[in-house]
């Protein structure tokens, strides 16, 4: 049964500061974050919004084309992450682009899916559209727009409900079965529309956590997923970390066994492709379950973190990333980088 949300205060003070971008004149910067840093943020959000097409879309970049809707999601959420929104700032002309974008490939059945359908796996492009659209949808104007934008996120949220299984995860297509990756992705954006103040199903996500921890190992760890074999991955469990944290399960005893398994993993290899594998990704979920947990984490974390990704930026502001491409390397980037600032309440303490 669906239960009324309301927005939560962090939503409001995110809006209260949107008028004022990342590094604005006179304001003091977050803790860790140096000028270098907010200047090579600053050339990953000029790269995304140059290659960014007239309608909205990053299609003629080959992640964004072959993973439409993922890629716009990814890169709407680090220009939000600056303190733009679709009606203020550098970047709102670009915001409003992926806005438009993204509601106009949510089909009738409140799937967001882009050309091709994200490569045959249209849920997970469906969860990050649906987290930054829910995102977004506090700093749009009234009118058809917001209305319209409205629409397609509870459709989109009745989707994802719909399509969880019976084991409470979700697979590639809608209702196709269940793994870790996925299944993150539709907890944290319904996490970001509870936030914007629609009804979301609190049995989805009871039954998402119940999921997660079922899929727990002995080390502190997640499975790829319920019926899968092979242990532990390090990239799945600090997905699961950031998961639990944004579905308030701060002090559940699997967050803290799956937050003490990346820790120890990350102590082991902080760097980003040494191993060919899903670096970024990894990151970016690690870097929200580090910096949710408190400073004792993120003060060993983000330095380094911060430090590998500046060198590791290419000249034109872009970074690849695991070998999906540029505009996905970009926007976990500058999203990691971006935590400190507090402008989007799904990754607010």
């Amino acid at each position: 049964m669906s239960v009324p949300l309301t927005r939560r205060t962090a939503m409001l003070g995110a809006l209260a500061w949107a008028a004022r971008p990342a590094g604005a004149a006179g304001e003091i910067l977050p803790k860790h974050v140096t000028p270098k840093t907010l200047a090579a943020v600053r050339k990953g959000l000029d790269f995304l919004a140059r290659t960014q097409a007239p309608e909205g879309s990053w299609l003629a970049q080959g992640d964004g084309r072959h993973y439409p809707a993922a890629m716009a999601g990814l890169a709407g959420m680090a220009l939000l992450a600056h303190g733009n929104t679709p009606t203020r700032g550098k970047y709102m002309n670009n915001l409003q682009g992926a806005v438009d974008f993204l509601v106009s490939c949510t089909d009738a059945s409140g799937l967001i899916s882009g050309p091709g359908r994200d490569s045959g796996m249209p849920m997970h492009g469906h969860g990050f559209a649906l987290l930054f659209l829910a995102s977004a949808y506090g700093y749009a104007k009234k009118g058809p727009k917001r209305d319209k934008l409205k629409k397609a996120i509870e459709r989109a949220v009745q989707l994802t409900a719909e399509a969880q299984s019976p084991a409470g995860g979700w697979l590639y297509t809608p209702g196709g079965g269940d793994e870790g990756s996925v299944t993150v992705t539709q907890v944290q954006a319904l996490r970001a529309c509870h936030n914007a103040g629609f009804l979301v199903p609190k049995s989805t996500i009871e039954r998402a956590v119940r999921y997660i921890e079922a899929c727990g190992e002995a080390d502190g760890g997640i499975r790829y997923s319920f019926n899968s074999g092979g242990g532990s991955r390090p990239a799945i469990s600090a997905a699961a970390t950031a998961t639990l944290y944004n579905a308030g399960e701060f002090d559940a005893p699997i967050a803290e066994r799956c937050l003490k398994y990346v820790v120890k993993h990350f102590r082991k290899n902080t760097s980003f492709n040494k191993d060919g594998g899903h670096d970024f990704y990894a990151h970016l979920y690690a870097a929200q379950g580090f910096y949710l947990s408190g400073d004792d984490y993120w003060d060993v974390y983000y330095p380094e973190t911060r430090d590998h990704l500046v060198s590791m930026q290419g000249g034109d502001g872009s970074w690849q990333g695991d070998g999906v491409g540029h505009v996905y390397g970009t926007a976990i980037a500058c999203i990691i980088l971006q935590l400190p600032f507090k402008f989007l309440p799904v990754f607010q303490r």
